[in-house]
């Protein structure tokens, strides 16, 4: 039985096959994959584009979707191993996992980190505890990556450029008035590294390193490719003669918590909005963000409402990509079953 918890664990061949499914889905091919089988959708977290687009993409594969509010329809879970449960949560992931796989064929889960001690959810617990007691597949709608985000990404990369191989990929940190989780800047390295890209990471200041997970993870990529991986904080430097750029804001890990000491470094990063003259040291990039996206402060109008932004096609393509994935994830069901 495969889970779909991190493209870590996928081959860039099986991950181009996802892609290649998901064209096909978007021209009009249908499918009925998830005839008679069911997928829990469990929200720890809001959303609109991942409940929307998982919601719909399940009912087009003949399947039918269960949402859960795990904030206020269902008790609340303990995760952790060997805990006295005498405080807030009445269930623990343990028994969630095993009923629900008695119930359904598949589970979704959305669960966002506390932003209370990295060190302890870098091992992302929660969907961890799920996968490890769960007898049906686990898949990752976001928690300290974003794989759903990833393929939709590289499906909009491809669509407008081709074959991405040794294009340039800039991954911008970008202004916000809070830290934010570093879940879609750990996937668009993991991501374009894969792929081939020549990736740049640029930053206020090196505090805003990525965990070293995904930082080894995208370098060793790059040097199987071999292609380039580089941490700036020069911006002109960092934009100059790139193919594609990814704006994202996330949080200083050395403050995860405690945000008031990380004020200074945020500030380093005030100019930071993707604008034209940004743009205009590109190779005619396009510009993309995961959405929701602040205007006017993470990117300017004038690039979000120009040809050059796929945020829009990105967000489409979450529906193919989710429905190409989660018929592979039956495909090897039934092949195992």
């Amino acid at each position: 039985m495969r889970h779909f918890l991190t493209t870590e664990d996928w081959e860039q061949d099986e991950l181009q096959s996802i892609l290649d499914r998901a064209k096909a889905l978007k021209a009009g091919a249908s499918s009925s994959a998830l005839a008679g089988k069911s997928v829990a959708l469990v929200f720890f977290n809001p959303s609109l584009r991942t409940r929307t687009s998982f919601d719909i993409g399940i009912a087009q594969l003949g399947g039918q979707g269960v949402v859960l509010d795990a904030r206020a329809g269902t008790w609340p879970m303990e995760f952790e191993d060997g805990v006295v449960m005498n405080g807030d949560a009445e269930e623990h992931v343990v028994e969630a996992a095993r009923v629900l796989s008695r119930y359904v064929d598949m589970i979704a889960i959305r669960c966002f980190p506390k932003f209370e001690n990295w060190q302890t959810e870098r091992e992302d617990p929660l969907i961890s505890t799920f996968a490890r007691h769960a007898s049906v597949p686990i898949v990752n709608m976001e928690t300290i990556v974003h794989p759903c985000q990833e393929l939709a990404m590289m499906m909009a990369l491809q669509e407008q450029h081709g074959r991405v191989e040794n294009k340039t990929f800039l991954l911008t940190w970008v202004p916000h008035p809070k830290p934010l989780n570093t879940a879609v800047a750990n996937s668009a390295i993991l991501m374009a590294s894969k792929f081939g890209m020549n990736v740049r990471m640029l930053v206020p200041d090196e505090v805003y390193r990525l965990d070293e997970r995904y930082m080894a993870a995208a370098q060793a990529s790059c040097q199987a490719h071999g292609t380039s991986f580089d941490l700036m904080t020069d911006v002109e430097a960092a934009y100059s003669g790139v193919d594609a750029v990814y704006a994202k804001s996330w949080g200083a890990l050395p403050f995860y918590g405690q945000w008031a000491d990380e004020a200074p470094y945020r500030a380093k990063g005030r100019d930071f909005m993707v604008d034209d003259a940004k743009m205009a040291l590109t190779n005619a990039a396009t510009i993309s963000h995961c959405l929701p996206m602040r205007r006017n402060v993470k990117i300017a109008d004038s690039v979000v409402d120009s040809p050059a932004f796929l945020g829009i096609e990105e967000a489409e393509n979450r529906l193919h990509v989710q429905k190409a994935m989660l018929e592979a994830l039956a495909r090897d069901m039934d092949t195992h079953s």
